[in-house]
């Protein structure tokens, strides 16, 4: 029995001794942590501020694109992507859940803005074991007005995720050339807007701007622990673009080639409107086309034509063969040649009146004529080599470097004497938009040959920095005096008794230019295809003839042209309203006609309604009230810009806004009234405001749906028919419905 007990206390003297030794250890751990301050080289306190630490993505708006005058064309909104969190543990508090609870309740609100029948929704809601449900594209891309009147019903377990996403208020305008972009998901599992065609994948690094980031202390909760700091990387906004664009002018040739699409229905249409003093595109656009924001009609076609695509260019490319043998010396407008038919060895070459010619014609005739022959028997005083080398000078066969992806280069086909004769009229050789625009410029530029380009600058909003784009001469194919003649004979063809061109002519303004009907290779065989249908009509005009300030090419391929309507009559139907509407609102001076007057818009803020009036209708401008405010904190046009008499000045007073009464505006007034007050505007048709959803005086707020109608002016009851521009009373006239029309078009 001893001998047990005597055991007992030994083991239990070991057992003390080994707690002892663990319990010392332990304490002498704890306070070589507590000295030292680390754990097996980890110190410990970086290993508490880790378990804290949170950290939050700063995201950075990507650049917007403008027109040259800071119009928006592309820019960042918002959507919201909708999920219901189902887990019960993510609510610590039952008087405040974060997670849904009134699961019917939930459907039936869902189901009142997302496009899923209530019954759909609760089965979702209605899931076991899971975090939370998403639904589908049904909760995608949701508005902010849809996320308010969710969130306004205060059930617990709604979130919304913010999206960038890029929004081209214009709709259709210049889409090819802008281009899109969209959300993509990268790497590092973020999703941010890349670019995809256009400016947007051009100029995407550029665009793009870099996140930052915001690192703070928080509880398990997710709430900032008290006495700690914050640590802040601001985000850098992307670059942002101004193109070369002008909105106006963009816009009559989006609206004139919508309507002429409709009427002939081609298979494409290229238009571009050019400065050519500076090479920078006013205006491009095509069809098909696309919109940039619902990508509608973005699969009919990919390519931006004037830029990526060749063609044979028919008989505008005489242009350059005559500058060519003017330049050399070779043309004489008052010698005689037989025109009808031209033999190259066996091959004979014809007039375009069958072969049957005119009988013996000067060369200015054969000019006005557009005849082949007399421009073939230009070609043989020429000589090929030269007449190649004036082609090469003038950029053909050679990227013209236009600051867009993806430029055609087109090919000088001249290895064959028979090749050499068809390129003097445009058959054979391919060549590219771009490259009739930039030789061009040297007719217009009295030789001075200019590269076509539609960037005007970069503006880092992070600093401030402006990269400006300067215009770049590309060579001196020919001289002055060779310019200013080939515009003359240009102009004869739109003057001239027996002129190609008399569709083009433009009351008050004197227009050079060359008419154009190209044969289409054949994609079932050899040679050409035949049809009255099948051609390339062109036309390529300058004005005003003596001093260009704007260059129009405009082609359209296989229209669908009803009996007794030619393909010029057709191209013309394009060309003539946007060029003259474009030398009108650029205030270039007419043949036969003083300037407009211009105004300087002066500064309306801070004054009363009637005293903006006051002021504004004393130096002939339109002033439009959006408002009951008893001061004017907005305007629009900017003040000093310069704008013509008769304009419009949409004026916004503090308080509640409120929508005009907008018939008979322009499309581009209306984009005013919804761009000075911050409320997009749904504009269908095309022309001047049949109807507005919203009558006048109603309030306007971000959350109201404003759609505008717009038709021609024979579809409008009691259609406007004042003129906009004030006269004097010794200076009245008496103005169609058609000229009201093109005034508005013109000022507004």
């Amino acid at each position: 029995m001893k001998k047990r007990v005597g055991n007992m206390r030994r083991g239990a003297l070991v057992l003390f001794i080994i707690f002892g030794v663990i319990f010392l250890s332990v304490i002498g751990r704890f306070f070589y942590m507590q000295v030292v301050g680390d754990v097996n080289g980890v110190p410990l306190a970086a290993k508490a501020a880790k378990q804290h630490l949170r950290s939050s993505v700063m995201e950075a708006n990507r650049g917007s694109i403008l027109d040259q005058k800071g119009e928006v064309i592309a820019k960042d909104t918002a959507s919201y992507t909708l999920a219901a969190v189902l887990d019960p543990k993510q609510t610590v508090d039952p008087k405040n859940p974060h997670h849904v609870v009134e699961k019917e309740k939930t459907a039936a609100l869902l189901a009142k803005y997302l496009p899923l029948k209530e019954a759909d929704i609760l089965k979702k809601l209605e899931k076991k074991k899971v975090f939370q449900v998403e639904f589908g594209k049904a909760g995608k891309n949701l508005s902010a007005e849809v996320k308010d009147k969710i969130e306004a019903s205060k059930l617990p377990g709604l979130v919304f995720t913010k999206q960038a996403e890029r929004f081209y208020p214009n709709g259709v305008f210049a889409s090819h050339l802008v281009g899109y972009a969209q959300q993509e998901t990268g790497k590092d599992g973020m999703s941010k807007l890349i670019g995809k065609m256009g400016i947007e994948k051009a100029y995407n690094s550029i665009l793009t701007g870099k996140n930052g980031s915001i690192n703070y202390d928080a509880d398990k909760y997710g709430y900032i622990l008290p006495n700690t700091k914050s640590s802040v990387k601001e985000a850098q906004d992307g670059q942002n673009i101004y193109l070369t664009l002008d909105k106006k002018i963009q816009t009559f040739l989006e609206d004139t080639l919508n309507t002429v699409d409709a009427k002939y229905n081609p298979k494409n249409m290229m238009a571009v409107v050019m400065n050519p003093k500076t090479g920078e595109i006013l205006a491009m656009s095509q069809r098909d086309t696309f919109n940039p924001t619902t990508k509608e009609g973005l699969t009919k076609e990919w390519a931006n034509l004037p830029v990526e695509t060749t063609y044979e260019p028919g008989s505008v490319m005489k242009v350059f063969s005559l500058a060519s043998a003017i330049d050399l010396g070779v043309y004489n407008p008052n010698a005689y040649y037989q025109s009808g038919t031209y033999n190259v060895g066996k091959i004979p070459i014809h007039d375009h009146n069958a072969g049957v010619g005119w009988g013996s014609i000067t060369y200015r005739e054969g000019v006005e004529r557009s005849s082949n022959v007399a421009f073939a028997k230009m070609l043989a005083g020429m000589g090929p080599d030269k007449f190649k080398t004036y082609l090469q000078n003038f950029g053909f066969g050679q990227k013209t470097g236009i600051d867009l992806p993806n430029e055609a280069q087109g090919k000088i086909l001249f290895d064959q004497k028979i090749e050499q004769v068809t390129t003097v009229f445009g058959q054979g050789t391919t060549v590219s938009m771009m490259q009739m625009l930039q030789g061009a410029t040297a007719i217009a530029s009295d030789g001075t040959m200019k590269q076509p380009y539609v960037v005007s600058k970069i503006v880092d909003p992070n600093t401030g920095k402006t990269t400006k784009t300067k215009p770049k001469v590309t060579g001196s194919p020919i001289s002055a005096a060779t310019a200013k003649q080939t515009r003359e004979e240009l102009r004869n063809v739109i003057k001239g008794k027996v002129g190609t061109g008399k569709l083009y002519a433009i009351d008050g303004y004197d227009i050079a230019g060359k008419t154009g009907t190209s044969q289409i290779p054949n994609p079932n065989g050899g040679g050409y295809m035949t049809g009255d249908n099948n051609y390339i009509f062109s036309f390529m005009g300058m004005a005003p003839a003596k001093d260009p300030e704007l260059v129009m090419y405009v082609t359209m391929l296989q229209p669908q042209l009803p009996t007794g309507v030619t393909g010029g009559k057709a191209v013309s139907e394009i060309f003539n309203p946007v060029m003259k509407n474009s030398l009108q609102y650029l205030n270039i001076k007419s043949a036969d006609t003083d300037k407009l007057k211009t105004v300087e818009v002066p500064t309306m803020a801070g004054k009363t309604p009637e005293a903006a009036k006051k002021e504004l209708e004393a130096k002939k401008l339109v002033p439009v009230v959006i408002g009951n405010g008893k001061k004017i904190v907005q305007q629009l046009p900017q003040v000093g810009e310069k704008i013509l008499e008769g304009q419009r000045v949409i004026l916004m007073t503090e308080g509640d806004m409120t929508i005009p009464d907008m018939k008979d505006w322009a499309k581009n007034d209306v984009l005013k009234v919804s761009e000075i007050t911050g409320v997009p505007f749904k504009v269908t048709g095309n022309g001047y405001v049949l109807k507005q959803s919203l009558s006048a005086g109603s309030v306007l707020n971000d959350k109201s749906n404003v759609i505008i109608e717009l038709a021609t002016p024979d579809k409008i009851p009691n259609f406007n028919k004042v003129p906009v521009v004030t006269k004097d009373k010794d200076d009245s006239t008496d103005t169609s419905v058609e000229e009201a029309a093109g005034l508005n078009a013109l000022l507004n």
